[in-house]
């Protein structure tokens, strides 16, 4: 299955058999299982946010592990760690929980800063080392970290370069009446309703070749300009202190392609990225002193920023010249 459209309808129904409501935070996992990316996800105790990630694991048949953190977690309690035995007399290597296709860092600000720099190396660099030894991590590889809110007690705010490390940050909310419903029907009818009713839709072969159709997605060069606007608003905002970095440009380049990609269309459209600029932006912006006094939050920002900057219009997306290396205009495929 190399068509991202269909391996996101494919993981989408069968997500959607368990789940109830929470179709965009399935769309974001798999936009960033597309583009070697990671996912926050943020919420209330009770949302199904670890749920959500195990069933998007069942569903591509990839390998999951958790961590449940915590104030005393050590980092080697994440990465694994040499341990001697004294019957062979050598040291054999104890792999962490990180050695998984898919990693849940679960309450993640409940652990502590120390601990939390642990998964840097990991996310960044798709390697970890161990006592000297610098070991490889499988792909597909995805970091999905569950916080509560920073306003709850006992949670440690990320710090900002770790926070950048998250291409998207996901909030699961408190479902609708309706949705919620729905929710006791189900369960009302099979308790033993979760993860494990999920069936394997996919696998890692299936992932590793939409990769390919993903990078493969036009993007036009008005579409860059709407990303780089975006990205210096958030910089040049009264209300930040710091702004997003070039890898938040790098994650919206990627995205929404993958975006596009699910959607069955091999061009981005000024939609894709928009629909972006909360999951990538609101997480990396750094308020201003003033802001956060004013109790201005980062979703606000993100607002203003969107409503400010002007995307560019359908027929400056389709007109903007493009040149192939052999200099000629490459196929247009801006919407009709």
């Amino acid at each position: 299955m190399t068509d991202p459209a269909a391996l996101y309808e494919a993981i989408e129904a069968e997500a959607g058999s368990v789940l109830i409501g929470n179709e965009d935070v399935v769309e974001g996992l798999t936009v960033a299982i597309l583009t070697r990316g990671h996912v926050l996800l943020e919420g209330v105790p009770g949302v199904a946010k670890t749920t959500i990630a195990n069933i998007f694991a069942e569903a591509t048949g990839l390998d999951y592990n958790r961590v449940q953190m915590t104030p005393d977690i050590l980092p080697a309690d994440i990465t694994g760690t040499k341990i001697y035995r004294e019957n062979i007399g050598e040291f054999e290597l104890r792999e962490g929980p990180v050695f998984a296709n898919v990693v849940v860092a679960d309450e993640i600000n409940r652990a502590t800063p120390k601990t939390q720099s642990a998964l840097l190396e990991a996310m960044q660099e798709r390697q970890v080392s161990i006592e000297g030894e610098t070991l490889d991590l499988e792909e597909p590889f995805i970091v999905i970290a569950t916080q509560n809110p920073i306003e709850m007690e006992g949670t440690f705010e990320l710090p900002e370069a770790q926070r950048d490390r998250f291409d998207l940050k996901l909030t699961v909310g408190l479902p609708e009446r309706d949705d919620e419903a729905e929710l006791l029907g189900r369960f009302d009818a099979d308790p033993e309703m979760g993860p494990g009713s999920i069936e394997q839709v996919a696998d890692r072969e299936d992932i590793l070749a939409a990769r390919e159709v993903v990078s493969d997605v036009y993007i036009d060069d008005s579409v860059h300009e709407y990303i780089l606007d975006l990205v210096a608003a958030s910089r040049e905002s009264p209300d930040t202190a710091h702004g997003a970095s070039p890898r938040a440009s790098l994650a919206f380049l990627n995205t929404s392609k993958a975006r596009a990609a699910i959607h069955g269309r091999d061009y981005v459209i000024p939609d894709d990225v928009k629909s972006l600029v909360g999951p990538i932006l609101q997480h990396r912006l750094v308020l201003s002193t003033e802001a956060d006094l004013s109790d201005v939050t980062p979703e606000d920002v993100v607002a203003d920023i969107v409503e400010r900057v002007e995307p560019p219009s359908r027929e400056a997306v389709r007109q903007a010249p493009a040149v192939s290396d052999g200099g000629d205009q490459p196929e247009d495929r801006s919407p009709n």
